[in-house]
């Protein structure tokens, strides 16, 4: 083909600069150099020709090969994406089933451990009130024992009355301060449970959060996730 380009230039190059015929548009070329060219057209045309047809001839095939190649190389990243998908799912269902699971235990464990707290604390506080109320029985006997006994005497009556009642004050403050103390050790325990399932609480969100970052949220799984939030 570029024997062709070649002639084609020579043959130009030879009209441009013939001499021309006065008064006409002809012109006078060497006749030799003309058909010397065109005889180099006419050989190099074929095998051109043959070639380019060739060319033309593969274009089909080669460009339904290329077709086939990246029809295949498409539908095997879709279908490694489909798999990669699958498996990026399943796992986070089943991370959202262990958080839920790990939830479910910690909250039971959680109750389980309030309402042993709540008995224990409950008997402590019946147990201090009726020891508080047994002192403050003896304490009130014997101011009556101690005042029969003085009964004659006014001065020492007097005292045993003073005495009795001081008796009896402190049995009553003695009653309200072990009250206080149990109620405030109610109290330190609700908190550090209420910190516990706190913390879990959190430590459950924050997986949560971390799947919905990774792989966006479950449009399934959602009403799902808000009930059990509302629970």
């Amino acid at each position: 083909m570029y024997r062709v380009f070649e002639a084609l230039d020579e043959l130009v190059t030879i009209v441009e600069e013939a001499r021309g015929v006065p008064m006409t548009v002809s012109c006078v070329v060497s006749r030799g150099d003309v058909l010397e060219l065109l005889d180099d057209v006419r050989d190099a045309l074929p095998g051109e020709v043959d070639d380019a047809q060739d060319v033309l001839d593969k274009r089909d095939e080669i460009v339904r090969i290329a077709r086939e190649q990246a029809e295949s190389t498409v539908n095997s990243a879709n279908e490694e994406a489909e798999r990669l998908l699958a498996e990026a799912r399943e796992r986070a269902e089943q991370l959202v089933s262990e958080a839920r699971s790990e939830a479910d235990r910690t909250v039971a464990a959680g109750e389980a451990e309030f309402e042993n707290l709540t008995e224990r604390a409950r008997e402590e506080s019946d147990r201090m009130v009726q020891a508080g109320r047994d002192a403050y029985e003896r304490s009130v006997e014997d101011g009556k024992h101690e005042q029969s006994r003085l009964v004659s005497q006014t001065e020492v009556v007097q005292a045993a009355h003073d005495e009795a009642a001081r008796i009896v004050d402190e049995a009553h403050a003695e009653a309200d301060r072990q009250r206080a103390d149990c109620d405030a050790y109610v109290d330190d325990k609700l908190a550090e449970f209420s910190e516990l399932l706190s913390a879990t609480l959190r430590t459950v969100d924050s997986g949560r959060n971390h799947l919905r970052g990774t792989l966006g949220p479950d449009p399934r799984a959602t009403s799902h996730e808000y009930d059990y939030q509302a629970q």
